[in-house]
């Protein structure tokens, strides 16, 4: 379990980033975090982290509340990983195998242990067929992948990804939706904070919409999004999905395929 209740943050200089948080990990598989820039998404993740304590309330982990001691912090960090937006910050090896297995040589994991899972993280994120390129000569898109399988090597519960799809080209998008839905399936708990309305809308089973700090509505992605006045308040727009529905009178699609596959029939 890993969830916030009621958390309030506040800053040194008396700046107030989350009041009143309250969200859970186990509403969903994929779960979305929204909410224009300052909306408190980055100062979240890193209260689910461990990284900074709540000024209120409390950040619950295995049933517990979470405690910030040295031992407490190194459970919840083998059970929670982070996917930062820019892989660079994560990515510190020139050598793609190297840098994913840097975490499990560090904490003493056996060779064989470490060769056996870099190989199956790497296919995860169809990372094996530049393993052995250059960190330097790797697209965005491979870095993002490299950082993926950087976290996963873990063998975490939960992968908090940050803006997984920024700076990706429609191929890339693509990649990545795919390696997310394929995680999910696996049993993963993901959180995806994003300002790709699209793709939180297509991928996600449960958002939470944020607006300086706090919770402004949460619920199954598709109503939440169907909440116009909400979307709107919290400066986000609708998906292109609800749009049509709404505006256009089609039928409420999930997915963008099922919409072309409507269309492609001819139905009304």
């Amino acid at each position: 379990m890993l969830k916030t209740e009621h958390i309030s943050f506040e800053y040194e200089d008396g700046k107030k980033a989350l009041t009143d948080v309250s969200i859970d990990l186990a509403k969903g598989d994929i779960i979305g975090l929204i909410g224009a820039n300052g909306s408190g998404k980055s100062t979240l993740f890193m209260q689910l982290l461990g990284i900074n304590k709540p000024t209120k309330g409390k950040v619950y982990f295995d049933d517990k509340p979470l405690t910030y001691n040295k031992k407490a912090l190194f459970a919840l960090r083998k059970k929670v990983s982070i996917v930062f937006q820019d892989p660079d910050q994560q990515i510190f090896y020139s050598n793609v195998r190297d840098d994913v297995a840097f975490a499990l040589r560090n904490l003493g994991v056996s060779e064989q242990e470490v060769e056996k899972r870099v190989t199956s993280v790497l296919e995860t994120v169809g990372a094996k067929e530049f393993q052995d390129k250059p960190v330097q000569y790797l697209s965005y898109g491979q870095k993002k992948r490299v950082a993926i399988a950087g976290a996963l090597v873990l063998d975490t519960d939960w992968l908090l990804l940050d803006e997984p799809t920024a700076g990706l080209d429609p191929i890339g998008k693509k990649i990545m939706m795919e390696i997310i839905d394929r995680l999910a399936n696996e049993g993963k708990k993901i959180l995806i904070s994003s300002h790709d309305i699209d793709l939180i809308y297509e991928i996600c089973d449960y958002v939470y919409v944020l607006k300086n700090g706090e919770v402004l509505t949460d619920g199954e992605t598709s109503q939440v999004f169907l909440e116009k006045d909400n979307i709107e308040e919290a400066g986000l727009v609708q998906p292109w999905l609800i749009k049509l529905h709404q505006q256009a009178g089609y039928p409420l699609f999930k997915k963008e395929a099922q919409f072309f596959a409507h269309t492609k029939r001819g139905e009304n």
